[in-house]
């Protein structure tokens, strides 16, 4: 083995080494989670205003990510910097915002000075800190510790196994919060319009045509007011209802040209006598990428949405998942 080999195994080995005491350090969490746990819960699931995180260094960019996941599942948040706050800012920190402090040592100067304000205020303060006898956790209503046995840097000076940590608490607060909420699917994609994850789960319900844009008319209607609701709609069909609103059956312009060349005439003929009685329906709550599917796979263009009690609610067409980029 050559001696750049030697190195090569020599870093992966540091790199494992790495991972593991990461893992170890995220895995040490599990025996701290306990009533303190679910007291910050409960002050983030009852805070009046808003929820502020805070923090310096490497753990400030922990905070501005423990802010968006918050945000991103339901918990209005935003990150606030230690020294900014000092220097203006602090006006954005209101009585009835929940504040979430980060700091390792727990004595971060500039996140100390701030707590002085927060008290002030009568802010509350849930601290995550790597010391649960520093003046951070002294000063919080509710400390959470993030302590690890040591950092994953070989000089056990970069901040790796504390960040990870205290990141993986963020974010066990934010799915614990998250699901106390009743946070659903569909929240997430409302929180999500323009990235993939909000485009997969996107429900059909947001893309319908409703109303008067729904093409439709009773079954004992003539072929006359059939293709005239057809062709105000625009989608090349019409939507056949009974009178409490149900849908009975679906005409398509093919419907007509299949009848008429059986026929040759459509003297008598009725809504009713044309349509297809057992259409294509989806509930409301189908996600539009299995819209889109089920009219790939049944060569469709358009689909009818439906509500448990088989009411037309709506028109869903390919365009309208076109618009979305689903492909």
């Amino acid at each position: 083995m050559t001696t750049d080999d030697l190195r090569d195994e020599d870093h992966l080995q540091l790199a494992r080494q790495v991972l593991a005491i990461e893992g170890d350090a995220v895995h040490a969490l599990r025996n701290r989670i306990d009533r303190k746990f679910i007291i910050a819960v409960e002050l983030l699931e009852n805070c009046k205003g808003r929820v502020i995180t805070t923090g310096i260094g490497k753990s400030g960019i922990i905070a501005k990510k423990i802010a968006a996941t918050f945000s991103s599942t339901g918990t209005a948040a935003y990150f606030v910097h230690p020294s900014e706050a000092v220097h203006g800012d602090v006006g954005a920190i209101q009585s009835e915002d929940v504040v979430v402090g980060l700091s390792h040592s727990g004595e971060t100067p500039e996140l100390l000075r701030l707590l002085e304000r927060i008290r002030r205020l009568g802010s509350t303060l849930i601290a995550l800190t790597g010391v649960p006898d520093s003046t951070l956790a002294a000063t919080a209503d509710i400390t959470l510790d993030c302590s690890v046995q040591s950092e994953a840097c070989p000089l056990n000076l970069a901040p790796t196994a504390s960040t990870t940590a205290t990141l993986a608490l963020g974010d066990a607060l934010a799915m614990v919060l998250l699901t106390r909420k009743g946070f659903r699917e569909e929240d997430f994609a409302n929180l999500h319009p323009g990235g993939e994850l909000g485009k997969r789960l996107l429900r059909v319900e947001r893309l319908m045509h409703v109303g008067d844009d729904i093409p439709s008319i009773l079954g004992d209607a003539s072929v006359d007011d059939v293709i005239s609701a057809m062709t105000d709609g625009g989608f090349g069909l019409t939507c056949v209802l009974r009178e409490d609103g149900t849908l009975a059956g679906l005409i398509t312009d093919g419907d007509l040209r299949r009848h008429f060349q059986e026929k040759h005439t459509f003297a008598n003929t009725t809504a009713i006598q044309l349509m297809t009685s057992e259409p294509q329906t989806v509930s409301l709550d189908t996600l539009a990428v299995e819209a889109l599917n089920l009219m790939e796979r049944k060569r469709i263009t358009s689909l009818l949405v439906t509500d448990s009690n088989s009411k037309l609610c709506g028109v869903v067409h390919l365009h309208d998942l076109w618009g979305t980029e689903l492909f």
